[in-house]
C-alpha cells in the first residue's frame, strides 16, 4: 500500500472514530469534570493523542483504546491540578529558575549574585535528570523548607517515598557537585 493510501485510510478511520465516539467521549468527560468547556477540551485532546498514536490499528477494535486515552487524560489532569494548586512553580512556570535565582540573590553583591544564580540554575537543570517527582520533592524540601511528612501529605505519597526521593536527589547532586547542598 502506498504512503498516500495509508494516510488516506488512516484519516478516514479517524473521521469514523470522531463520528462514532465524540458524543460518548463528551458525555464521559462531562460526567467527570462537570464543565462543558473542559469536556470539549478533553475530548479534543483525546482525538489529538489518537491521531498521533503509532499503535492505533484500523483493523482492531478502538473503543477500549480511545477510553484508555480518556482515562489517562483525566488522571493527568487531576495530577496537574494538584501540583498547580500547591506548587505554583517548577514545570508550570517557565521563568521559575530565573525568578527563583533573582529572589535568592536580591541582597548580595553582583559577583556573588551571579555565582549564586549560575549555581542554582545548574542544580535545577541537573534535577531534571531525576524525573519530575524527585525534582518536586527536592525543591519542596531544600528550597521551600517543607518537612518531609508535609510533602508526603501534599503529594499523596508515603513518607518513605519522600525520604527516598530526597536521598536520591542529595546523592545525585553530591556525586555531581562533590559536596552536600
Amino acid at each position: 500500500m502506498s504512503a498516500d493510501r495509508a494516510i488516506n485510510r488512516q484519516n478516514k478511520f479517524l473521521k469514523e472514530l470522531d463520528a462514532n465516539f465524540r458524543a460518548p467521549l463528551m458525555a464521559f468527560f462531562l460526567r467527570r469534570v462537570g464543565n462543558r468547556s473542559d469536556a470539549e477540551d478533553l475530548t479534543q485532546q483525546t482525538f489529538e493523542r489518537l491521531a498521533r498514536s503509532e499503535t492505533l490499528d484500523p483493523d482492531r477494535h478502538a473503543a477500549g483504546y480511545i477510553f484508555r486515552i480518556a482515562v489517562n487524560l483525566l488522571r493527568d489532569r487531576k495530577k496537574e491540578a494538584r501540583f498547580r494548586k500547591f506548587l505554583p512553580f517548577a514545570s508550570f512556570d517557565p521563568n521559575f529558575i530565573d525568578r527563583l535565582a533573582e529572589e535568592i540573590a536580591e541582597d548580595r553583591g553582583p559577583e556573588r549574585v551571579l555565582v549564586g544564580q549560575e549555581g542554582l540554575i545548574e542544580v535545577l537543570k541537573c534535577l531534571d535528570e531525576l524525573g519530575e517527582r524527585t525534582k518536586t520533592v527536592f525543591i519542596l524540601y531544600r528550597l521551600e523548607g517543607m518537612k518531609q511528612k508535609d510533602i508526603a501529605a501534599l503529594l499523596g505519597m508515603g513518607l518513605s517515598t519522600v525520604e527516598k526521593d530526597v536521598m536520591v536527589a542529595m546523592s545525585f547532586l553530591t556525586a555531581r557537585f562533590g559536596r552536600m547542598l
